[in-house]
């Protein structure tokens, strides 16, 4: 009987024993920092996830005074995945593969990561290899890491969130019926958009006239002090008389008396790329103008910066392509 009860008190302490290992082993990941971001920003449209990646940029960090160890899948899909989500808060599919992959039985390879107090391990995946995108909308995204393989969901650590903009395709973007409201100035005010929408309702604002449309995402300040002489005059003029330089340089762009490339009418256009920091950017685009007899290619660099939420166009450049 007292053997018995010796035993039962050993099983007793070993399960005990367990359990707290476990315990200790659920936080081990606890000091683990997971952030994302995107890699190369550039302009998203829906589907096409070779032609048109959405590159995020992954960190890994060990917050902790030990060193952090976890495993990292040669197949990424087994240590991450993405959650994407409508502003609705509806969760988008996984793509095909994903899904196979998952439910395959499979060997998983993979590597054991050592990081340091401080350290931190980075990769990049394309997005579009774990979500379908279908549509063009506003998304927010975020991601989960298994630092112990996607087998062990137990263990998991959750990055920040991203908002992300899938605009229409490019055959959408670059087409003149895009809508454009023809409403007066007093009525217009400037909304939150990004730097190639900014540039592409300007584009097609001078494709119809829609003067006030036009100036509405120009720093026209600072397109007037692109040249040198201006700037000059501009900086020792009092504030009316640099009022009236501003209104009469709007005057003299509506009449194509300067810079006749900023007002010049696209027949065409294309958005070729975009990128941008949290305050600059710039918007590269392909225009084409239709003469009576050829048609002239050119590519506009518009740069652009933001102030208090709002893209403004402020400088730009042309190059030639030649004629079609």
């Amino acid at each position: 009987m007292k053997r018995k009860f010796l035993t039962i008190i050993t099983v007793l302490c070993i399960f005990g024993q367990m359990i707290f290992a476990e315990g200790i082993n659920l936080h081990k990941f606890d000091d683990m920092s997971v952030s994302i971001k995107y890699y190369d920003r550039t302009m998203y449209y829906p589907e096409n996830a070779d032609s048109n990646p959405i590159f995020v940029h992954i960190s890994i960090k060990n917050n902790s005074t030990q060193t952090l160890r976890f495993k990292l899948a040669d197949d990424r899909m087994f240590s991450c995945d993405f959650d994407v989500y409508t502003v609705k808060n509806t969760k988008l599919t996984q793509t095909e593969n994903i899904i196979r992959k998952r439910t395959t039985n499979q060997t998983v390879y993979f590597r054991e990561i050592s990081l340091e107090t401080g350290e931190e391990y980075s990769f990049v995946e394309n997005l579009k290899d774990y979500i379908e995108i279908k549509d063009p909308s506003v998304y927010y995204v975020a991601l989960t890491f298994y630092p112990e393989l996607y087998k062990s969901k137990y263990y998991s650590v959750m990055s920040n969130r991203l908002s992300l903009e899938v605009c229409p395709s490019p055959s959408a973007a670059s087409s003149s019926l895009l809508p454009v409201k023809n409403v007066t100035a007093e009525l217009l005010k400037p909304e939150e958009i990004s730097p190639d929408k900014v540039v592409e309702q300007t584009i097609i604002a001078r494709q119809k006239s829609l003067w006030d449309q036009y100036f509405l995402y120009m720093d026209v300040e600072a397109m007037l002090k692109r040249s040198a002489a201006q700037k000059r005059k501009f900086s020792s003029v009092s504030a009316d008389e640099r009022a009236r330089m501003i209104k009469n340089y709007k005057a003299d762009l509506m009449q194509s008396r300067i810079d006749n490339d900023i007002v010049a009418i696209p027949e065409a256009f294309e958005i070729e790329k975009t990128t941008y920091t949290k305050t600059e950017g710039t918007v590269t685009v392909t225009e084409w103008f239709r003469y009576p007899n050829f048609r002239e290619k050119k590519s506009y660099i518009y740069k652009v910066r933001q102030r208090e939420g709002i893209w403004q166009i402020y400088d730009y450049s042309v190059t030639n392509l030649g004629t079609e």
